[in-house]
């Protein structure tokens, strides 16, 4: 079963937070607003696969790493 955008948006603020990265560091970095990334890790929209690319690229995780809805 594939997360929610809420479980995403829980695991992207939880992999931001462990590289000690504010939203305006991590946004800048992957090419999108700060606000955009707010409501990513509110659940509140669903990010598109390139998104998430970026994401994981500046996080230094792999893509695989937002769908593991249990943060394990």
């Amino acid at each position: 079963m594939s997360p929610t955008p809420h479980q995403v948006g829980r695991r992207l603020k939880a992999l931001r937070m462990a590289a000690g990265l504010s939203q305006v560091e991590l946004a800048r970095k992957a090419g999108i607003s700060r606000e955009y990334l707010n409501r990513l890790e509110g659940g509140r929209h669903d990010p598109t696969l390139g998104t998430l690319t970026r994401l994981a690229k500046q996080l230094g995780v792999k893509l695989t790493a937002f769908l593991d809805a249990e943060g394990g």
